[in-house]
């Protein structure tokens, strides 16, 4: 599968892969597998997609911050396999956090976002297990963080 290709069908580009910011590294390849560390929805370094759903972000405000975390997870991803998406198998696992408001309950569509992605992008391989919770707060006052987990070709 072409990534870049599929991307820019869909009207995205895929960023960066974002180096880390604090004492971790942003995947590691272990057995038949990369995990990758939660990334946040900044573009390119660029700053986007704070605050917090149920206060000052909308479920569409969460569902784009999402996209970009799915767009910096394939970035990774990209990165650990050289650009080679044959080392890739599928999607296996996504885990969501949302900064949210304690009466917010929509976290599972804000995460979407990304599964949305994930699936249009790489079709069946994309399908993955996943979960969405809530959050009182993130990183640099994001309104989204999501990790993920791929299985190796």
């Amino acid at each position: 599968m072409d990534i870049r290709t599929k991307l820019q069908e869909l009207g995205y580009d895929l960023p960066q892969a974002a180096a880390p910011a604090a004492n971790y590294v942003p995947y590691v390849i272990s057995g038949g597998h990369i995990v990758v560390s939660g990334q946040i929805p900044f573009l390119n370094g660029e700053k986007m997609h704070l605050g917090r759903l149920g206060e000052n972000l909308s479920v569409e405000q969460g569902v784009e911050a999402a996209r970009a975390c799915a767009l910096n997870l394939l970035a990774q991803a990209d990165a650990a396999v050289g650009g080679d998406w044959t080392k890739i198998k599928r999607l296996v696992k996504l885990g969501g956090f949302v900064n949210s408001t304690p009466d917010f309950t929509d976290q599972p569509k804000v995460i979407n976002g990304a599964s949305d992605l994930f699936v249009a992008v790489m079709g069946e391989s994309g399908k993955h297990a996943r979960f969405a919770v809530g959050a009182p707060c993130l990183p640099l006052g994001v309104a989204v963080e999501i990790d993920a987990l791929f299985e190796l070709a």
